[in-house]
């Protein structure tokens, strides 16, 4: 099936779908089936729409883990090139985030992490161990 036209609401052709589904309109395609040469009009529609809460941020001098595939050596490279740690326990790269924010790596970042993280250069120089937190208690949130 192939997709020939696809029309904005409000664009000619679109009138009687615009006043049919109104601002829930989003557009209207026209695609066409070879096999059968039959045309078909389809339309796409906001069936819900929920308030979402505000995005929390992840402050740039936060500790991120990052997951980089085995063999990927210019995303390592840059890795080291960030100051990530290597953590060969969990086989994750651990960045401050303010060094590879709009980069290649932040694409990489492991969001739904329970693994412990050292939290700043910091705490590396006061004490003997570095602190280890939860991604969860870096980032603000409540744990049990």
């Amino acid at each position: 099936m192939i997709t020939r036209l696809k029309l904005k609401p409000g664009q000619k052709g679109t009138k009687a779908l615009v006043e049919k589904y109104g601002d829930d309109l989003v557009c209207v395609r026209y695609r066409y089936a070879e096999a059968s040469r039959t045309r078909l009009k389809t339309v796409e529609i906001i069936v819900e729409s929920k308030q979402q809460p505000p995005a929390q941020g992840t402050p740039d001098n936060a500790i991120v883990p990052v997951q980089i595939a085995y063999g990927a050596k210019e995303l390592g490279k840059m890795a080291r090139l960030a100051g990530g740690n290597w953590d060969a326990d969990v086989k994750l790269w651990y960045i401050r985030y303010g060094n590879i924010k709009d980069t290649e790596l932040e694409k990489h970042i492991i969001l739904d992490a329970d693994l412990g993280v050292v939290i700043n250069e910091l705490d590396r120089e006061v004490h003997a161990r570095p602190f280890r937190y939860t991604i969860k208690e870096q980032l603000g949130y409540a744990t049990k």
